[in-house]
């Protein structure tokens, strides 16, 4: 990599998008939302709770149906999982969460199609919609 001027205009307009990111809207909902979630007293036991009952079930996990107790287990994982799914902060944690990593990738799709339409851009969800909707056969090789 050869360092010039050029390299250096990239930083700067490199710092300048991080800034914008770091002041947007989307940004700022999801380090509240996060916040709350942290500081919440119920979420904090609704995890324990959670995780205790994880760690309880991948103990017996490899079992499969011959260990003792596996489905009533493996609901119990379900149920306390689906609790702290359910809880208000979590959930709008996880829209916000949702709604920030959106932004991150119409960013870099956005970055790419500069360069080419030919690169393809993990946007790291199957529901991103991007304008090249089609691989014309050459997907995956």
């Amino acid at each position: 990599m050869i360092i010039n001027d050029a390299f250096f205009q990239l930083e700067d307009q490199n710092q300048r998008l991080i800034q914008c990111i770091v002041t947007s809207q989307s940004y700022k909902n999801y380090l509240q939302t996060k916040q709350a979630m942290d500081a919440c007293q119920d979420v904090a036991k609704l995890k324990k709770v959670f995780q205790r009952e994880k760690e309880k079930f991948e103990q017996i996990a490899a079992y499969g149906e011959y260990a003792p107790d596996y489905r009533q287990q493996q609901r119990k994982v379900r149920l306390s999982k689906r609790a702290l799914d359910l809880n208000e902060k979590v959930a709008s944690y996880r829209l916000a969460e949702t709604d920030f990593q959106q932004l991150l990738d119409e960013i870099g799709q956005r970055l790419a199609q500069t360069i080419s339409l030919e690169i393809k851009v993990d946007a790291g969800n199957p529901f991103f919609e991007t304008e090249n909707r089609s691989c014309k056969g050459n997907c995956h090789g």
